[in-house]
């Protein structure tokens, strides 16, 4: 990468970052006024009334920067950045008059569906079960379906884990550094400008809703940040045609997917409803677990990192992949050995609180 691309990828992150972090206030006034608020309640962990509508700084950050800077913009980029428009204002609306969920799920389709007739679709697949002897299968007339289902898959994901501040925010920040430089690797720079720019919006909010946090971005900055991960994964590693590129994009936005899957399994297998929303989350056990909204972030930064990681590892060439190697196991270690402190603390303050119990008996 020359110094000229490095100050490019530069300029369009803090013109993302310095746009949202300017709007938001501005945008925190407006959520007021529209009385878009998160109120407490025994499902939220906020204390205090909180702003939603957030997601309409961040989608305006992105959007300035990539107008700004990326060319060409041709028909597939044209519809991801149509659909996106689409997506923040179904979140918006939802902000403010809490749409029904089948209501919700419908525009969300119709927002993911935009890209799809723009060109972007998931035509091939990565061989994973070696059948026959090409390294990747067409998916013909599935490829436009199921990239709807990925776009509304991630989207929703995202959503399911914005449940702590800067939680959500601060995952696709590192979703998206990991494409960032997945992108880089296989020579796609508009791609890799327009995760820049989805990077610095998230940044340039992340200081108004890391814990205690100011405002929250809502359904319309979830839903947003989803869809640009899931489409500009689309574009930067679901056509590259090797077996590990079926990995790679699960891999970046593997902590959302995973607890949306856990979760839905989840509720199953209990007898609810599986799109009722709960305090089962990963984000809920950590904090059972006797950490603070800081720890658990932390910790779920950590764990998406390693995953990004990872997902770098598998696309980077031999000696930058042996030192990731020791990089993500580094990581995994120091996580390890953190999640078994927190453990241990807490059951010594259970104990020490049983016995001045007993005490007092």
């Amino acid at each position: 990468m020359t110094k000229g691309e490095i100050l490019s990828f530069l300029g369009v992150l803090f013109l993302a970052g310095g746009v949202t972090a300017a709007l938001t206030p501005l945008v925190k006034k407006l959520a007021e006024k529209l009385g878009a608020v998160d109120m407490p309640s025994a499902r939220r962990v906020n204390t205090y009334p909180l702003p939603r509508m957030g997601g309409l700084a961040i989608a305006a950050g992105f959007f300035v920067a990539a107008l700004a800077t990326v060319r060409p913009i041709d028909s597939e980029l044209l519809g991801i950045l149509l659909g996106a428009v689409a997506m923040v204002l179904v979140g918006a609306v939802d902000d403010v008059v809490s749409l029904k969920p089948l209501v919700k799920l419908a525009f969300q389709i119709v927002a993911a569906t935009i890209p799809v007739l723009f060109g972007l679709r998931i035509e091939f697949f990565s061989n994973i079960f070696f059948i026959g002897d090409e390294p990747f299968i067409s998916l013909g007339v599935l490829a436009a379906p199921l990239t709807v289902f990925w776009i509304v898959g991630v989207s929703n994901a995202v959503n399911i884990i914005d449940g702590l501040d800067g939680l959500a925010c601060g995952v696709s920040a590192i979703a998206s550094l990991s494409i960032f430089f997945i992108v880089l690797q296989i020579g796609d720079p508009v791609t890799a400008m327009l995760v820049a720019a989805l990077t610095g919006a998230c940044l340039g909010f992340l200081p108004y809703n890391t814990n205690p946090s100011k405002i929250i971005m809502g359904d319309s900055g979830a839903l947003f940040l989803g869809y640009i991960l899931a489409a500009l994964s689309v574009v930067g590693m679901f056509k590259w045609y090797t077996l590990i590129s079926f990995a790679v994009p699960f891999l970046i936005v593997g902590l959302p997917l995973f607890e949306s899957v856990f979760s839905f399994l989840r509720r199953l297998l209990t007898g609810k409803n599986p799109f009722q929303a709960d305090k089962g989350h990963i984000h809920h056990r950590l904090l059972n677990l006797g950490m603070s909204q800081k720890q658990a972030v932390a910790v779920l930064y950590a764990v998406s990192a390693v995953l990004g990681l990872i997902a770098i590892v598998l696309t980077a060439e031999d000696e930058i992949r042996a030192m990731l190697v020791l990089v993500v196991a580094a990581a995994a270690a120091w996580l390890g050995i953190w999640l078994f402190g927190v453990a241990k603390r807490r059951r010594a303050r259970k104990q020490a609180l049983k016995g001045e119990s007993h005490e007092q008996n």
